[in-house]
């Protein structure tokens, strides 16, 4: 529906926002379902999510896993911290690239706009440094290829 947008908040924080056209409950699901998050939150065309592993309570395990086709992989690892049906995900993340990178405590929020949902996800590390790291890597693209994948999706 609309483009991504990310912004910096502070010396630790960045948010990013987006718009999509279907209600919260749609767009809070495929953040949560194994099966769903495996068809859209591939990044860039060619990556695949082989392993998904998604145990939505709090204190439950994440575990995903890209691969590009060429060799290239990289995973991410994470717990819930707290979920509040179709308007909040809490959780804190780590990329491993090959090293695991510091804690990324995220909090998304899911709300209704219109006929649509307004997503925010507030991201806060650990240092400005970590967060510069993040930003350079390329992630808005990625974030931007996957969320236009779950807009088709939903």
């Amino acid at each position: 529906m609309t483009k991504l947008t990310m912004t910096v908040e502070g010396d630790h924080n960045f948010i990013v926002t987006r718009r999509f056209a279907t209600p919260p409950q749609a767009v809070y699901r495929a953040h949560l379902e194994p099966a769903l998050i495996q068809r859209w939150m591939l990044g860039p065309e060619g990556w695949t999510m082989p392993v998904c592993v998604n145990e939505a309570r709090p204190g439950g395990k994440i575990r995903y896993e890209w691969a590009d086709g060429a060799g290239h992989r990289f995973y991410l690892t994470g717990e819930f911290v707290e979920l509040t049906p179709f308007s909040k995900i809490v959780h804190v993340e780590r990329m491993h690239m090959p090293d695991a990178t510091p804690d990324n405590h995220v909090e998304t929020r899911f709300e209704s706009d219109g006929a649509g949902t307004l997503m925010t996800m507030r991201m806060t590390l650990p240092n400005p440094e970590t967060r510069a790291v993040m930003l350079a890597s390329g992630m808005e693209f990625g974030m931007e290829a996957s969320y236009v994948r779950l807009d088709a999706m939903i």
